[in-house]
């Protein structure tokens, strides 16, 4: 079951479905953010818009689910919060990697890939 977007989403997504991640980015104090909202969580500054982000993060924290929810079995099991290289935390799925502690270190370097239009992120170097 996939979020259905919302005016203040609605870039979010498109950017998905072009293989795109993007978040907000303040044109005044030039900070990244996500989630969206009309302005800036740092400044306060009304002049934001929609970037694309280099797809790069790094592992911060993460859950292995072992009972998904009906309807979400097909859907990775690593459940994560991971920083992108330009600073916001996003909460997502860890793909391409044996769900146990042992390959999922804190700190972990991932790259963003899309299933079905959907943002997830890889260890670098996993195949997609």
């Amino acid at each position: 079951m996939k979020p259905q977007p919302t005016p203040e989403t609605a870039p979010y997504w498109e950017g998905a479905r072009q293989g795109e991640l993007r978040v907000q980015r303040c044109g005044e104090c030039g900070r990244h953010y996500f989630y969206p909202r009309p302005a800036c969580r740092y400044c306060a500054s009304r002049d934001v818009r929609w970037v694309t982000v280099s797809g790069r993060a790094r592992l911060v924290s993460y859950v292995i689910n072992q009972r998904p929810m009906p309807g979400m079995e097909g859907l990775s099991p690593v459940i994560a919060l991971v920083e992108l290289d330009e600073g916001p935390r996003l909460m997502t799925n860890i793909v391409g990697v044996e769900p146990t502690p042992e390959n999922l270190p804190l700190d972990l370097r991932l790259r963003v890939c899309f299933q079905d239009d959907t943002p997830v992120f890889r260890p670098e170097g996993a195949a997609v």
